[in-house]
């Protein structure tokens, strides 16, 4: 696997085009094989877990076409409700969107535990739950889930937490389920709603999405429909923070700003200049920003996701900022890398103390987890001198051809092989690693 070789310093500058949502393509992916029939994805991002799960698919009997330009078509008419490879399974943590799936068409589902990056504990308990609510027998047969049930029946279940993946794979079992499934104590995220979108469109009859109870009116089957995955707000937050730790101009374009209100808005209060209009963002930040607090919470609250990041960009702010993570107990994995690169951080508990630097030094590091990474990339672009990547593998899980996008708006990045030596060249290297 190579790694990412970065020589920061360069403010970003440009317009960048932002694609589909991860977080909707990794549910909507597997909601295409409750129909069967070709169901067509469009605005789908070329990242790594959609290319994970379009092989899960594959295994599973569908014929896949895609993803190509964006666009993922799925004939799931063949598809079984058992097979899916534990190996491939254990790559990504929204596997577990093939148990809600396949239950709900099948009555039957057989899917290994999830895996994806290492940020604490994520337990599926309410997953369950929903399924056993629904009337299904749920077991654990040598690290598969197995879920079954001669028919699902709509009833009334209160999620203890407001879980987002609980809240889609609960969704997806209960479309098929005979009668009304009223589901309180939900998720409100934006994927949540995309993922309602698609399935009314294959004739489900989802109602609430995006509020904290939905109401789902069962229906005897499914077609298959076309959909458009909505922008994702993460990547446009992670380029937007990176733009501002870098001192540069950037208009995103491709947006929902209303999905980026809890970070713009912190942006702002750190002294950055945040216009947008319609479908696009600008973020320019002509100065050293500006110390504050930040507290990580489920939507519409300021994300988790965009955390570590927004700590790359407050490493350089004057004073003392704090970050407190509300929803993952082990979200500062990337604080001891950072460290390298001259930053002042201490970790109590579940907070970040931050005393800011006027500036960050290129170091090698390692990225542990997808957003982590996205972390150390953005104090790479900010900080003078050379800083090299590992772990690269974790954040093309979650951002489409990365390096291009950031080349595009004046930075200087490329890859580079396991045990290459940089020292000494007055270019990047590019190696080629195939079409974008």
């Amino acid at each position: 696997m190579a790694d990412l070789l970065i020589r920061g310093g360069n403010p970003l500058n440009g317009d960048l085009i932002i694609g589909g949502r991860k977080n909707s393509a990794v549910a909507v992916v597997p909601a295409t094989i409750m129909a069967a029939g070709t169901s067509t994805l469009e605005n789908l991002p070329a990242i790594g877990d959609v290319s994970t799960y379009t092989e899960i698919l594959q295994q599973l009997g569908a014929r896949v076409e895609g993803p190509s330009g964006g666009t993922l078509r799925v004939d799931a008419s063949r598809v079984r409700p058992d097979g899916a490879p534990m190996e491939m399974v254990k790559r990504i943590r929204a596997s577990y969107y093939l148990l809600g799936a396949l239950l709900g068409r099948f009555h039957y589902a057989r899917v290994g535990l999830p895996g994806g990056c290492d940020i604490g504990q994520r337990p599926i308990d309410q997953h369950l739950k929903g399924f056993r609510a629904l009337g299904a027998t749920v077991s654990l047969d040598h690290g598969e889930v197995v879920a079954e049930a001669d028919e699902l029946i709509g009833t009334h279940i209160y999620l203890d937490i407001a879980s987002v993946g609980a809240t889609i794979n609960i969704m997806l079992a209960a479309v098929l389920a005979k009668g009304t499934t009223v589901l309180e104590n939900c998720a409100k995220e934006p994927h949540i709603v995309d993922v309602a979108s698609l399935l009314n469109a294959m004739g489900a009859r989802v109602v609430g999405a995006g509020t904290d109870t939905i109401k789902i009116h069962g229906v005897e089957e499914l077609k298959p429909a076309r959909h458009a995955i909505i922008p994702d707000e993460i990547e446009a937050a992670t380029y937007a923070i990176a733009t501002a730790a870098t001192r540069g101009d950037v208009t995103l374009l491709n947006v929902v700003p209303k999905h980026l209100d809890s970070v713009s808005a912190k942006l702002r209060e750190a002294g950055v200049i945040v216009e947008e209009n319609g479908d696009w963002v600008r973020v320019s930040a002509p100065d050293r920003p500006r110390a504050i607090t930040v507290k990580t919470l489920p939507y519409p609250g300021f994300p988790t996701d965009a955390m570590p990041p927004m700590m790359a960009l407050l490493a350089l702010s004057s004073g003392t900022s704090v970050i407190s993570e509300g929803v993952y107990e082990s979200r500062f994995k990337h604080v001891d890398e950072l460290q390298r690169m001259g930053t002042k951080i201490r970790v109590e508990g579940r907070s970040a103390v931050i005393e800011g630097v006027e500036e960050l030094h290129g170091a090698p590091v390692h990225a542990s987890n997808l957003r982590a990474g996205a972390c150390l990339v953005a104090a790479g672009l900010a900080a003078q001198g050379e800083t090299r990547v590992s772990g690269v593998q974790h954040v093309e899980r979650g951002y489409e051809h990365l390096e291009d996008k950031l080349r595009s708006i004046g930075a200087r990045i490329s890859r580079y092989p396991d045990g290459a030596d940089s020292r000494g060249d007055d270019e990047l290297r590019v190696v080629n690693l195939g079409p974008a």
